[in-house]
C-alpha cells in the first residue's frame, strides 16, 4: 500500500507530456511481459497486474488534469 501512495506522489510532479510518455512507455514494457508470459511462464506473473493497474492510474491521473482544465 505504501508503494502505491508513493507512485501516486510521484505523478504529482510529471507534466501532462511525462505523463503521456509514461503511459506509452509502460504499455510497451506490458506487451513485452504477456508476450514473455505466453512463451514461458514469469517467475512472478503479478508484475502483470501491477503494471496494469499502474497504467490505470496514469490514465486516471491524466483524465482527472485535463477535467481540471
Amino acid at each position: 500500500m505504501a508503494d502505491r501512495i508513493d507512485f501516486n506522489k510521484s505523478l504529482k510532479d510529471l507534466n501532462e507530456n511525462d505523463l503521456k510518455a509514461r503511459i506509452a512507455e509502460d504499455k510497451l514494457r506490458l506487451k513485452k511481459l504477456e508476450f514473455a508470459h505466453a512463451i514461458s511462464p514469469l517467475e512472478n506473473p503479478l508484475s502483470i497486474r501491477g503494471l496494469r493497474r499502474d497504467i490505470a492510474r496514469l490514465k486516471t491521473e491524466l483524465k482527472n488534469r485535463t477535467l481540471q482544465a
